[in-house]
């Protein structure tokens, strides 16, 4: 690479993170990995090592990102969780994608197709989340039947999406039984695939008895999903809660052993002494008070690194942020520090979660901050690969 800055995806704690869920959950037999967002931004050669790990079934949110996924794996099933327009459905078909029926102009639109090779479907349920989906069981049982007697069509899976945890709402319990009455229209038990639960509802949920599969996002890459106990009041008002609704059987904790896969390097390429009164960055943002050594880093917000993230660390030791620029960032620097110094950006100093809890956003939020232009270099077995997207 010609620039400092990189991202690493450690295809070990990948793999294992999919064995360790697979070996403590194995009541389910399809274990999808979303790989939305180029893997949640750990890269699609990454599907690599989710496979390894006994990953049987991938979900995209686009064609696009199946024809990518495609580049690393030939053969396993890649479900598209959104409709893909119908003059692409033979592209789809050609790499074989799974697609999404999530309306009756989607089956009307495929009948429409001559279609001469086979293709899995999955029809998605509106279970109240007002997003995609079927929300009345009119409707279903119609795309049901007719792609049930189309040629060359296969209703593979059946799947809705959750909208909340379930800990302290009605909501999920009011998803599930949705979802349980529509697809009690037909006889369900002859459709290969259920698939329902999430990366947090699974953990905290019993697993559903109609279901066989589970769509994992953001668990495979780290999150285990414990959920504070807190303070006598914040326990208090869950249990209210969860008698109000009738809520059982939820698991604040697992004891899931996944860890982080994903960090993030530059380097310092400038230091220097400003003096007591001057300013750094645009915008004069920062003032010294003092005479202060900084030093510049390679990377900025155009890479996904923002003031906000308050720390680098170099030499295991804080630095705090103190300018943002596209492509740099500058920091306080002690004494220590000099040109071509590692800087851990995330890392074994500051996770994901760190960053996520400076910038009060979730794990999802976070790994969507980081930009393509970053290179990915994957270790694995103690070898190095670089992967550019």
């Amino acid at each position: 690479m010609y620039r400092p800055t990189y991202i690493e995806v450690d295809g070990n704690k990948l793999e294992n993170n999919v064995k360790d869920i697979k070996k403590k959950y194995n009541d389910y037999k399809y274990f999808f990995a979303v790989v939305k967002n180029n893997a949640y931004h750990h890269g699609m050669y990454a599907i690599k090592y989710l496979i390894n790990g006994g990953i049987n079934y991938l979900a995209v949110s686009s064609l696009d990102e199946a024809l990518q996924a495609r580049k690393y794996d030939s053969s396993i099933p890649i479900l598209c969780l959104e409709p893909i327009k119908t003059e692409f459905i033979y592209d789809a078909i050609n790499y074989s994608v799974t697609l999404t029926i999530s309306s009756i102009n989607d089956v009307e639109n495929l009948k429409k197709l001559k279609l001469t090779d086979d293709v899995k479907v999955h029809i998605k349920i509106d279970s109240g989340m007002n997003r995609l989906g079927f929300k009345s069981v009119k409707e279903f049982k119609k795309a049901y039947d007719e792609l049930s007697c189309m040629k060359h069509v296969e209703v593979e899976g059946i799947y809705t999406h959750f909208a909340t945890s379930g800990i302290m709402d009605k909501h999920y319990g009011d998803q599930v039984e949705k979802f349980k009455m529509i697809i009690s229209s037909i006889d369900y038990k002859k459709v290969p695939i259920i698939h329902a639960d999430r990366s947090l509802t699974f953990v905290v949920h019993d697993k559903l008895e109609f279901e066989n599969g589970v769509r994992l996002g953001i668990s495979l890459y780290g999150y285990k999903q414990n959920i504070p106990e807190g303070s006598f009041l914040t326990r208090l008002k869950r249990k209210l809660k969860q008698r109000k609704f009738n809520i059982e059987n939820v698991h604040l904790s697992n004891d899931l052993s996944v860890e982080y896969a994903f960090s993030m390097y530059s380097e310092v390429i400038e230091t220097k002494n400003a003096c007591k009164g001057e300013f750094c960055g645009y915008g004069a943002e920062y003032v010294f008070e003092e005479d202060t050594k900084i030093a510049v880093i390679a990377c900025g917000y155009s890479d996904g690194v923002i003031k906000n993230f308050k720390y680098v660390y170099i030499n295991n030791k804080p630095c705090e942020i103190i300018a943002e620029c596209m492509n740099m960032i500058v920091i306080k620097a002690n004494s220590k520090v000099k040109i071509g110094d590692k800087v851990e950006i995330i890392g074994p100093n500051q996770s994901l979660k760190t960053i996520g809890n400076r910038l009060g956003v979730n794990g999802h939020r976070v790994l969507n901050y980081f930009s393509t232009n970053v290179p990915i270099v994957y270790k694995y077995n103690g070898e190095k690969l670089e992967i550019k997207y």
